[in-house]
């Protein structure tokens, strides 16, 4: 009986560490609800974003059910959210707008840029300078569009699903911000 009993305890301890992922010292919930419409979603994949030898945030990718294909990822018309933890000291607004530029240029073709070039200004002008320890949180809603959250303020919906496809081309697209950012959040490594 004793034996049940701590094989019990132990198979309790394990369901409760397995509910939690740590990467870069954050601790990421392996599923989330979010607030905004109830959607449970789960950890597809997290990665350090990295400059040099400097670790610039966390990314955590989240999705209603965990996949590695990236097709099914970008062109999927479901809840999702990219969430970045800022773990360098400070990141000048300035550095978002560049990084967000550059990477949907990057990535889509000069038509789909055109397409999207009055959301994104419109993406760009919600950021601000930000320091290690606060949260973005880029919560796609089918219907309504991205939702933006920065330092837990909600900042405005950025309409259309093409908007968040091209943003997660920043990440998943031929020519990622990182390939190894790109595999992580794709659940890969």
């Amino acid at each position: 009986m004793v034996r049940v009993i701590i094989t019990v305890c132990l198979f309790m301890v394990g369901m409760t560490t397995s509910q939690a992922r740590e990467v870069a010292g954050v601790t990421l919930a392996e599923q989330i609800v979010r607030e905004v419409d109830n959607v449970e979603l789960r950890l597809n994949g997290a990665g350090i974003r990295k400059k040099l030898f400097f670790k610039v945030y966390l990314a955590s990718l989240y999705l209603p059910q965990p996949t590695s294909d990236i097709a099914e990822v970008i062109d999927a018309d479901r809840p999702a959210r990219v969430q970045m933890q800022i773990l360098y000291s400070k990141i000048e607004k300035e550095k978002f707008v560049q990084g967000w530029n550059d990477g949907f240029s990057a990535n889509l073709n000069a038509e789909k840029l055109e397409v999207v070039r009055d959301r994104l200004d419109q993406f760009n002008a919600m950021f601000e300078t930000l320091k290690a320890g606060d949260l973005i949180s880029l919560d796609y809603i089918p219907g309504e569009g991205t939702r933006v959250t920065i330092k837990e303020a909600d900042k405005g919906v950025i309409p259309g699903g093409d908007f968040y496809q091209a943003l997660l081309m920043v990440w998943l697209g031929d020519s990622p911000i990182s390939q190894s950012l790109k595999r992580q959040l794709l659940g890969a490594e």
